[in-house]
């Protein structure tokens, strides 16, 4: 059986490192556990962070929000999502889950559900350059009236926004994007709005940018080691795959491996089988049409040098690197072990990133 292996003391020096960054006593850590505890298990990831005080967690889905909300009964619960269909606002706040204020309709049916004697906890949402959720920036009048004119049982806890192009230390958006919402927050308390909380930077944001982490902010990436990011801060990868060798052959001189014939055996070649490929979540990448087009050179430049310097995926059996061979299966890696003693039954580490971790495959935290 697969099993996806999560190291609480590497998990728990990714926690502290981000926490060293900043004075903890007056700053509001956000874990962020969205997309099943990044892949670590909702419920499992979501008490250890819990157990290492960071006490508000976030989620992007009304499911996520309810799906948590069952395992842990007082902890804050964010869903950062603005929703403007009553049913949805209405679950949220019958599980005492803070609510995302996007919307001037989403607000109208807070302030409904709010005369019915309802108490809402609520963080407002500004799109300042995003062009998602949210109130668009520069609407500001309108920002200040909706908020003004919320019920008295609503109460506004937090105010956030979301960047889009974090990852690079000079991205004149970013610094847009922040100098934007440091207006709408400046016209706020113009208009003695004073909102507590306020946060809008996520991990990426939050490494490259230490001017813009406010008094709050929301950390996914960073606590598991994959942030996308040139710093190194040490932080160590989380998530390793177990797994066996389930069969062992030996393939001819000039004997095809694989999907697509791309590899093909120089000499007699002694491989063993792993059932891990591409449905648990190993050698999964971002699809190009997610990437800019500098960014999809950039990825070009890499695929030619590795090709150069022909780097190959490894495993790890009996404490020993192999090289994998041939392309990445959905079920199944092959795995040149010529010259080895590996057999049948030994235990295969592959590192691979949580978060594309079939949900089927068993976590365990050691």
């Amino acid at each position: 059986m697969n099993t996806l292996i999560i190291n609480k003391e590497d998990l728990r020096h990714n926690i502290n490192t981000i926490k060293n960054l900043i004075d903890v006593k007056d700053y509001t850590i956000i874990g962020v556990v969205k997309g099943n505890g990044y892949g670590l298990g909702l419920k499992e990831y979501a008490q250890f962070l819990i157990d290492n005080e960071i006490n508000m967690l976030a989620v992007a889905t009304n499911s996520e929000a309810i799906e948590l909300r069952k395992y842990e009964k007082n902890i804050d619960i964010l869903n950062m999502s603005c929703t403007s269909i009553k049913q949805e606002i209405q679950e949220l706040v019958d599980n005492n889950i803070i609510i995302t204020i996007g919307s001037r309709k989403s607000a109208e049916i807070a302030n409904e559900i709010a005369k019915k004697g309802k108490n809402i906890r609520a963080h407002i949402k500004i799109d300042t350059g995003f062009g998602r959720y949210g109130f668009i920036y520069k609407d500001t009048e309108e920002i200040v009236n909706i908020i003004k004119n919320l019920h008295s049982n609503i109460k506004v806890e937090g105010i956030f926004s979301h960047f889009s192009l974090a990852y690079y230390k000079n991205s004149v958006s970013t610094k847009c994007q922040f100098s934007n919402f440091l207006n709408v927050i400046k016209i706020l308390e113009d208009n003695n709005i004073n909102i507590k909380l306020k946060h809008i930077c996520n991990s990426p944001a939050f490494i490259n940018f230490p001017e813009m982490r406010l008094n709050c902010a929301r950390i996914g990436s960073a606590f598991l080691g994959r942030v996308d990011i040139l710093q190194d801060i040490g932080l160590k990868k989380i998530g390793e795959m177990q797994s066996q060798v389930t069969e062992i052959n030996m393939l001819p001189k000039d004997f095809n491996v694989g999907y697509l014939n791309t590899y093909k055996t120089n000499t007699e070649t002694k491989i063993a089988i792993i059932p891990v490929g591409h449905k648990d979540g190993y050698n999964i990448t971002i699809k190009e049409d997610m990437l800019r087009t500098v960014d999809k050179l950039r990825n070009l430049k890499h695929q030619i040098m590795s090709l150069l310097k022909k780097q190959t995926l490894k495993v790890i059996i009996n404490d020993e690197e192999y090289d994998i061979i041939g392309k990445v299966g959905m079920y199944h890696i092959t795995v040149n072990i010529t010259g080895s003693n590996v057999k049948i039954g030994d235990i295969a580490k592959i590192n691979v990133n949580p978060l594309y971790v079939d949900s089927k495959v068993r976590r365990e935290y050691i």
